[in-house]
């Protein structure tokens, strides 16, 4: 089957809807660990009297989490709907908040196959997962875009490598299924209702009136180690070798080890939680990733991560805020935009 015959059956199952089993429990003790996992350290994913003052009723999600929960629900979507692909290259991710995440939310988790089109020759495959509470309110959207891979842009030795060194019970590499007993699910017709939680909520960040159009965040930096890849392909469920093993990563054409995008994601969220100071009042980030953090073992990798207000709505005392983040003098954000609720 050629890649545009590929290409058109995957369209055709655009709109491809299913639920997670059961439902997710926040944890407290995982969004500890997530949190140590991103290097976040802002007091309300850590200190419950801390996430109250900020007027939470418990420990607060750092914005990237879903992604933990998120990966283990895609799975199926990537082993069995999105077919024809031997790998998959992340290369934006949008994380939109319409309330903080906290411990003790019990959520439903829905997969959808969103988005399929073709840029530049390559298959850009768009998977939004939406969160909603017991109430019935979704909390939390995330959309993951990737790039589908074919046995022509591997290695051909990559494959047996990757499947004598992956965790037992994942498989990372496509199937090759097509058509082979496939039938398509839509998302049920419904109302879908938004929570408010994350607008109507007074902001523990910087007064509006304080802030001006061009004000810089003070920079940060993070520094990776392998074993801070090992920890967080742990804690995240991200089992792709080319995370932690120097051969496999050469294999597939990379220089070295590199951090997972979503861990970068995790840093560059932390920046801002220290920044505004409070992890809920981001209501979007958007990430395009463009290369990589490679991580050596000697020296392991440095990230700085930088910010400036792009704009400011005096309506609704929000911002955006441009995130720059470079490691030996290469961006790996290509580009990537916070929004912010004010005070």
């Amino acid at each position: 089957m050629t890649a545009a015959t590929e290409a058109s059956l995957l369209e055709s199952r655009v709109g491809h809807y299913y639920q997670m089993d059961g439902t997710y429990l926040v944890g407290r003790e995982k969004l500890r660990e997530y949190a140590r996992a991103v290097q976040d350290y802002h007091p309300a994913h850590w200190d419950v009297g801390a996430a109250a003052e900020l007027g939470y009723s418990g420990l607060v999600a750092p914005l990237t989490f879903t992604s933990v929960p998120g990966m283990t629900c895609n799975r199926r979507m990537f082993e069995s709907v999105v077919v024809g692909y031997d790998s998959y290259l992340q290369t934006e991710e949008v994380f939109e908040q319409h309330r903080p995440i906290v411990a003790g939310d019990e959520l439903h988790i829905d997969v959808e196959l969103t988005s399929v089109r073709r840029v530049a020759g390559r298959d850009m495959i768009t998977v939004t997962n939406t969160f909603t509470d017991m109430d019935g309110e979704r909390v939390h959207t995330l959309h993951t875009t990737v790039v589908g891979l074919t046995a022509e842009d591997l290695d051909p030795t990559v494959k047996a490598a990757v499947q004598k060194a992956m965790m037992h019970d994942f498989a990372m590499l496509g199937t090759g299924e097509s058509e082979s007993g496939y039938q398509k699910t839509v998302r049920p017709e419904g109302e879908i209702r938004l929570a408010e939680g994350g607008m109507t909520r007074t902001p523990g960040t910087p007064s509006f009136d304080d802030v001006k159009v061009g004000d810089e965040l003070p920079a940060q930096h993070a520094r990776l180690s392998r074993g801070d890849l090992v920890n967080y392909a742990g804690v995240a469920g991200d089992a792709n070798p080319i995370h932690w093993d120097e051969n496999l990563a050469r294999l597939a054409g990379l220089p070295d080890v590199i951090a997972h995008g979503m861990l970068t994601m995790g840093l560059g969220s932390g920046f801002a939680s220290a920044w505004t100071g409070d992890p809920g009042a981001v209501t979007r980030f958007a990430v395009r990733l463009s290369a990589p953090a490679v991580v050596s073992l000697a020296d392991g990798a440095d990230i700085e991560f930088t910010g400036k207000i792009k704009s400011l709505d005096p309506a609704t005392r929000t911002g955006v805020v441009i995130v720059g983040a470079k490691s030996d003098g290469r961006k790996i954000f290509g580009l990537a935009t916070l929004n912010v609720r004010f005070r």
